[in-house]
C-alpha cells in the first residue's frame, strides 16, 4: 500500500504496526491595522512553528512496509464508503457551524478575532498529534473535537482574510475561496477515479519532498515574522507580491495533489478490510487537507483584492 501524505492516513494504516505519526499543516494568519496585531502574529508563527515541527517528524514513516489485511472480530463490520461520506459530512458539518458561530462572534468584536483563530489553530493542531501519537484517529470525540476548533479557526481567519480587501464583499472572498476548494477537491477526485495520474511510489515521494520543502520554507519565514512582528518574507504581499504569489500556489499545489494519496490511502483501507469505525480517521484526514487548502485559497484571493 502506498502510503499517504496526510499523516491522519498514515497513522490509520500504522495502527496494525503499532506506529503512529504525529502532524500538522502549515497556517499562518494575516494581520490588520486595529487588530491585536502583535499577539496575533505572533501566536500564528508559534502555531507555524509547531505545526512545521510535527510534521518534519514524518519521513520515516514513508519508509514502512504494505500493510496486510485487517483481521475482523466478532460482529465487526467492514469500512464502506458509505462509512466515509457520512463521517467526513459530519465533521464538516461541525466545522462549519463552529466557524460561522466564530465569523459572527469576530464580527461582533473584532479583538476576538487573534484569541479564536489561536485556539482553533493551536487545539486542532494539538488533538491531530494525540490522535496520531496515541493511535486514536477512530475515536469520534476527537474528530468532531478538531472540526470544532478548526471551525473556530476558520471562522476567524475567514473574517481576518474579508477585512483586508476591498473591490469584493468579505462575503464574496469566503464565496469563492469555498467554491474554488470543492472545485479542486472535485477535480483531483475525478483525476483520481480517472487514472489520469497514477498514485505510485515515486509520485508518493516526491509529493512528500515538496510538502517537507513547503513546510521548511514556510516554517522559515514563520520564525522571521516572529521576531519582525509580521507575516514574514514568504506571506508579505506589500513588499514581496510576486514571492507571495508563487508561494501560495506552490501550496494550493501540494495540497491539491495530496488528495491523490488520500484518495488512494482511503481505497486501500477498504479493500483491507478496515472496521467500519476506521472512516474517522478517514474524515479527519480529509478535513485536514481542506482546511488547509481553503485557508491557502483564501490568502491568494485576498492578495488580488487587497485593499492595500
Amino acid at each position: 500500500m502506498r502510503e499517504s501524505s496526510n499523516p491522519i492516513f498514515r497513522g490509520l494504516t500504522n495502527d496494525t504496526r503499532q506506529a503512529g505519526a504525529p502532524a500538522g499543516y502549515p497556517q499562518q494568519g494575516y494581520p490588520q491595522q486595529g487588530y491585536p496585531q502583535q499577539g496575533y502574529q505572533q501566536g500564528m508563527n508559534m502555531g507555524m512553528g509547531a505545526a512545521g515541527a510535527a510534521q518534519g517528524m514524518q519521513f520515516q514513516q514513508y519508509q514502512q512496509p504494505p500493510q496486510a489485511p485487517y483481521q475482523q472480530g466478532a460482529g465487526t463490520r467492514s469500512m464502506t464508503i458509505d462509512d466515509v461520506v457520512t463521517k467526513t459530512a459530519s465533521t464538516l458539518g461541525v466545522l462549519i457551524v463552529t466557524a460561522v458561530i466564530s465569523y459572527l462572534l469576530a464580527s461582533a468584536n473584532p479583538n476576538l478575532a487573534a484569541p479564536l483563530s489561536i485556539v482553533g489553530a493551536l487545539g486542532g493542531l494539538v488533538l491531530v498529534m494525540i490522535a496520531s501519537f496515541g493511535r486514536k484517529q477512530d475515536n469520534p470525540a476527537i474528530v468532531l473535537s478538531y472540526a470544532a476548533l478548526e471551525g473556530l479557526f476558520v471562522g476567524a481567519i475567514s473574517f481576518v482574510f474579508s477585512f483586508t480587501v476591498q473591490e469584493i464583499s468579505g462575503g464574496a472572498l469566503i464565496a469563492q475561496a469555498v467554491l474554488a476548494t470543492i472545485g479542486v477537491f472535485v477535480g483531483m477526485l475525478v483525476v483520481y477515479k480517472t487514472g489520469a495520474i497514477r498514485v505510485t511510489p515515486r509520485f508518493t515521494r516526491m509529493l512528500f519532498a515538496a510538502l517537507i520543502g513547503v513546510v521548511v520554507m514556510a516554517l522559515g519565514s514563520a520564525v522571521i515574522g516572529l521576531f519582525s512582528s509580521g507575516p514574514g518574507p514568504l506571506r508579505n504581499f506589500q513588499e514581496n507580491p510576486t514571492i507571495a504569489v508563487i508561494f501560495s500556489l506552490v501550496c494550493i499545489g501540494v495540497a491539491a495533489f495530496s488528495f491523490l494519496l488520500d484518495f488512494d490511502q482511503a481505497d486501500q483501507l477498504i479493500r483491507a478490510g478496515a472496521p467500519s469505525k476506521a472512516a474517522w480517521g478517514v474524515a479527519l484526514g480529509l478535513t485536514v487537507t481542506l482546511v488547509w487548502l481553503y485557508v491557502e485559497i483564501l490568502r491568494l484571493l485576498s492578495y488580488f483584492y487587497s485593499s492595500d
